[in-house]
């Protein structure tokens, strides 16, 4: 990859084609009449989840799970029908599925001091469809977290979207750091690019390293790149944006601001783009 791929107009163009495409288009598999394909976000998905967070017990859930169903997880299976179906124009690799996109509402409490059950907000993954089928899995947060793909959340307070490589393990973070130091100024190109900058501004410093990681000089012209432990880009998100009409659209455009550098740290990992489904 060049770093003309940081150009991200051709993928930007290809949301508004795929428009058409994607309100026509038939519902998934695992779609069903009555099942909140056609549900949306609104300002109930917000206040449940605020009501969530004071009464974070399982009592309290399951009195008012219905209101989950209805004003969180179906709208939120609604988006990843919808996003899916336009990524499939901008970044036909990078797929969302009903069973492994949404995060589970459980938290996984194990080794938590906080003992609270459940999440105070709803998320989904948008992944590389190879590492679905090197892995398996059933859910997101497990097996379909291989490599770099795209993020959304809503949450009082904290809506937002992003995407790239989150803490990955020591094998992959190798293969980027290595690809890092051997093609910084690529690198530079598409992170660097109006575009992306306008948008996200600059990658999340979080979990820095305070040294260069040793097998590298600490004067490496990449050293700042190669401290890095998650290569992660995001934008906080209003609640009108996240109850709007267009909020996959809206999505889609972001994540086609984001797919240079995405697909740049899946190819390090071997995960190739594609050019259809």
């Amino acid at each position: 990859m060049s770093p003309r791929a940081a150009k991200t107009a051709p993928a930007a163009a290809k949301v508004s084609s795929a428009k058409a495409g994607a309100r026509s288009a038939p519902k998934p598999a695992g779609a069903k009449m009555g099942d909140g394909s056609d549900a949306r976000f609104t300002p109930a998905a917000l206040t449940y989840l605020r009501q969530l967070a004071r009464n974070n017990n399982k009592p309290w859930f399951e009195e008012h799970r219905e209101r989950y169903e209805s004003a969180v997880r179906q709208p939120m299976l609604a988006l990843i029908d919808e996003v899916d179906a336009l990524l499939g124009d901008v970044a036909p690799e990078i797929v969302g599925e009903r069973r492994r996109s949404m995060f589970r509402i459980h938290r996984d409490v194990r080794f938590a001091k906080d003992k609270s059950p459940y999440k105070t907000n709803a998320a989904v993954w948008f992944f590389h469809r190879d590492v679905q089928r090197a892995r398996g899995g059933d859910t997101a947060g497990g097996n379909v977290h291989g490599g770099a793909g795209f993020y959304f959340q809503i949450a009082p307070g904290e809506c937002f979207c992003g995407g790239g490589l989150w803490m990955p393990p020591r094998p992959a973070l190798a293969q980027v750091r290595d690809r890092l130091a051997a093609r910084t100024l690529e690198w530079e190109a598409i992170v660097g690019a109006p575009a992306f900058r306008r948008r996200f501004g600059a990658l999340d410093p979080e979990a820095m390293l305070t040294r260069v990681p040793r097998g590298f000089a600490p004067d490496h012209p990449a050293a700042a790149w190669l401290r890095l432990q998650s290569f992660t880009a995001g934008r906080a998100m209003t609640a009108d944006e996240v109850t709007g009409p267009r909020l996959a659209e809206r999505l889609v455009k972001d994540f086609a601001v984001l797919l240079p550098m995405v697909r740049w740290l899946n190819e390090a990992l071997g995960l190739a783009p594609a050019t259809r489904r």
